[in-house]
Formats: structure tokens, sequence, C-alpha cells
């Protein structure tokens, strides 16, 4: 059976950085009949909620305060990996977007709304890992 992490806003928890969540009853249905375990990179990294809002900008993560966050986003992102490897996840299922969790497409680091190819920090280490990556938009 394959077991899941799941980014835990996308479960209502309420850990996004405005202290609200993205539950999304698409990714809790899937998991209905799946093993699974939820964690928020951000939280694990140190971050507080609510928390001033980040983008990634090239290979740092800075905040609408442009503050660097970057050593927070990679220690919740290697928290997160230890905990996925620690359940033998094999699949994750990320939030969208976000700096931390984003698959494909993240603002662009301007705090303008603009997109761009990328991945959040988080998702880039587990799929560096091996672990299967799916946004919630694909769910």
């Amino acid at each position: 059976m394959t077991k899941v992490i799941v980014s835990a806003c996308l479960i209502g928890e309420n850990c996004r950085y405005d202290g609200g969540n993205c539950q999304n009853n698409r990714v809790l249905d899937y998991l209905k009949d799946k093993e699974y375990i939820w964690a928020c990179p951000e939280q694990l990294g140190g971050l507080s909620t609510p928390r001033f809002p980040c983008e990634r900008k090239e290979d740092k993560v800075i905040n609408n305060e442009d503050q660097d966050v970057t050593a927070a986003f990679k220690k919740g992102a290697q928290s997160f990996i230890a905990l996925a490897r620690a359940h033998n996840c094999t699949l994750a299922i990320m939030k969208s977007l976000s700096p931390s969790c984003g698959k494909g497409l993240i603002y662009d680091g301007t705090f303008s709304g603009k997109m761009k190819e990328d991945n959040g920090v988080t998702t880039e280490l587990l799929l560096e890992n091996n672990i299967e990556v799916i946004a919630d938009t694909e769910v």
C-alpha cells in the first residue's frame, strides 16, 4: 500500500502564512483508503503561524518584509523528508504555488502575483529523494 505525506493545510490544519488552511475535499476523498501522515514544512522549519507571506526568488526564499528566510525553509524541507522516510512514504501531495510545496509553478519572488515555472523548496527536495510528488490541483 502506498503511504502518503500531505501538506497539512490541505487536510484543514490552520498552518498557512495567514493563519488559515486550504482544506481540499478532493485530496481528503483521495486519502480515504490510504495510510497517510501530514505536516507543514514551514512550521517544521520554525516559522510561526501566522507569518509574513514568502516567495522563492532564485535560490533564496524571502518574505514581503525583504527578510531572507531560506534557512527556515531548508530546515523544514529536511524535517519533512525525514518524516516521510520514517513513515516509508513514497508519495507526497503538496499545496500548489507555495514556496515550500509548489510543484511546477510558484510565485516569482516579486510579490506581484506573477508566476514562474519552478518548484518549492520542499517539493524540490522530495523529487531529489525519489519521492513522487503531486500537487493538490492534480488529485
